[in-house]
């Protein structure tokens, strides 16, 4: 059985991060104070911290394109994929990865889409069929 993690980052503004992270991907709010909150992050516990968000650079290279690094995001089963990379492209999120499918046909196959919060920490939420593809070789 898999166990939540725990991540705390900086976000620049409280109040953009509750937008991005409770309403648009639909995170349930927990605990906070005036200077965090903590977030449901699909079963994860994600703290978000006022502060000066982590240095990223376009060094991580996924097919042809560069992405951000470091990074973090989370693994979900394809029809939630699916519905996530909808709201997001209905609420007009812009995309350092268009949601797309990565290793068609071959062990490991998943869909991926990269995109920033309003602080700009980079995200990558992946899409398989199964848990057990996420470690295929």
């Amino acid at each position: 059985m898999l166990t939540p993690f725990h991540l705390a980052i900086h976000v620049t503004d409280l109040d953009a991060a509750r937008g991005f992270y409770g309403g648009i991907l639909g995170c349930a709010e927990g605990r906070s104070a005036p200077t965090w909150v903590d977030f449901d992050f699909f079963g994860h516990q994600l703290s978000l911290h006022l502060g000066e968000p982590m240095a990223n650079a376009a060094t991580g290279r996924v097919g042809e394109k560069l992405v951000p690094m470091p990074h973090f995001g989370l693994v979900l089963h394809l029809p939630k994929w699916q519905e996530l990379a909808a709201r997001l492209q209905a609420a007009g999120v812009e995309f350092v990865l268009e949601p797309q499918v990565r290793f068609q046909g071959e062990p490991g196959e998943q869909w991926t889409m990269f995109f920033r919060d309003p602080s700009g920490n980079p995200i990558e939420v992946k899409g398989v069929p199964t848990l057990e593809a996420v470690f295929a070789s």
